[in-house]
């Protein structure tokens, strides 16, 4: 079945996370993805444990969906051959800095000039008319200048990074939307254009949806930050065999939890009404957390399932990863697909592609731009191309001469 972006082509010049995880869900909404990479593979590759050189688990899903040419872009018959690509496409993303952008001649100028309803798309640390705009920009690096540390700190720990790529992935969520604007609009009237997305604005805003409370309008003399979110005890809770998070979030919730905990002499304790609890939400917590001490987190589902009282048990990695659908690469054979996360009831999301080896698709791509067999060869003999057949052999690095694919 063909996703709600069927026709639509993206020329992918992304890597590590953010850039890639924005065209994986253009893939699987039906996009064609083209990537476009060194000869020696994107970071993603070997991003952890995986079952090849060339394939990490985490690549297996980043990179589904999409077809891949192995380019030396400093090789001037390499860079021809991505105009040549280019042409063919409807959107451009790259999460280059704008100095290596300039030196390889690949600004929004030189892009549209070729394709001029293209939409580019660039990524970022940071604004390109601001002084950082080519300092390297890793998750670690834009997560501390966003803030995110200094809301740690605020919530009564020592300043840290929160345990997950958040900035790659906020950024590459928004820069999906974007993109999604960005073709209704030239699909509306027929113009492209150039998208900048700084990832330290991304993630910036993103955190500062709750955490500029207080500060906005300079109503709180402690300054910014969402006191319910940043109080030390919002965590999940000890029942009497394991945990669990429960979200009373109506007065009629705290007055059952209270009584079914054995706490009725708290019913009427004004620290935990509804004002109560926004101006001191750690009492909330505290009595929270010694209610839900009294029962097994089986009794609390239950008795809160009955109630309508928000509550879950406390998912385990290891057992999410096991609960998700199987797929069956053609060479690496079978793996755990990540869905998409979006039901569309017409158009469905699909894994049509598996994640592809380094070049797997460089003459099925040039083919369609017009080099014939004689040209390929003329392009891998003068290293503008990667030699590549189908799969690599098992073992080899990506780098070496024995990661040429085998038949």
């Amino acid at each position: 079945m063909s996703g709600p972006l069927d026709g639509v082509r993206v020329l992918d010049l992304t890597s590590v996370v953010m850039g890639p995880m924005a065209t994986q869900i253009l893939g699987d909404l039906g996009a064609d993805v083209i990537t476009v990479e060194s000869f020696r593979g994107d970071t993603n590759r070997s991003m952890g444990p995986g079952p090849s050189r060339q394939l990490s688990d985490v690549s297996l899903n980043l990179l589904r969906n999409k077809r891949n040419v192995a380019l030396d872009l400093k090789h001037p018959d390499g860079r021809a051959a991505l105009l040549r690509i280019v042409a063919t496409c409807d959107v451009f993303v790259t999460n280059l800095r704008p100095l290596p952008l300039g030196r390889l001649e690949l600004d929004y100028d030189t892009i549209a000039g070729v394709r001029p309803d293209i939409i580019f798309c660039q990524a970022q640390g940071f604004p390109s008319d601001g002084g950082r705009a080519n300092e390297p920009a890793y998750d670690d690096i834009i997560q501390g200048a966003a803030g995110v540390p200094d809301v740690v700190r605020r919530a009564g720990a020592d300043p840290a990074l929160l345990p997950t790529l958040l900035a790659d992935k906020v950024s590459g969520l928004v820069l999906t939307y974007a993109i999604l604007a960005a073709l209704y609009h030239r699909a509306v009237t027929g113009q492209g254009q150039h998208i900048e997305l700084p990832m330290v604005d991304a993630l910036t805003s993103f955190l500062l949806v709750e955490h500029s409370s207080g500060a906005v309008t300079g109503s709180e003399r402690s300054g910014a930050g969402y006191r319910r979110i940043l109080t030390p005890h919002r965590s999940p809770k000890r029942t009497r065999d394991g945990w669990i998070v429960v979200f009373p979030y109506l007065q009629a919730h705290w007055e059952a939890l209270l009584r079914a905990g054995g706490a009725d002499d708290l019913i009427d304790d004004p620290r935990l009404s509804h004002l109560g609890r926004q101006s001191d939400p750690g009492f909330g917590y505290a009595t929270l957390e010694r209610v839900l001490a009294t029962r097994t987190t089986a009794d609390w589902l239950s008795y809160c399932g009955e109630g309508g009282i928000p509550a879950t048990a406390v998912g385990n990695v290891d057992e999410l990863v096991a609960s998700l659908p199987d797929e069956q690469h053609p060479v690496i054979g079978a793996y755990k697909s990540i869905p998409s996360p979006v039901r569309f009831s017409a158009t469905p999301a699909t894994v049509r592609r598996h994640a592809p080896f380094i070049g797997q698709h460089n003459h099925e791509v040039l083919a369609e731009v017009g080099y014939d067999a004689e040209e390929v060869a003329r392009l891998e003999a003068v290293g503008a191309l990667r030699r590549s057949r189908v799969h690599p052999t098992p073992g080899a690095s990506p780098g070496s001469p024995d990661a040429g694919d085998r038949h």
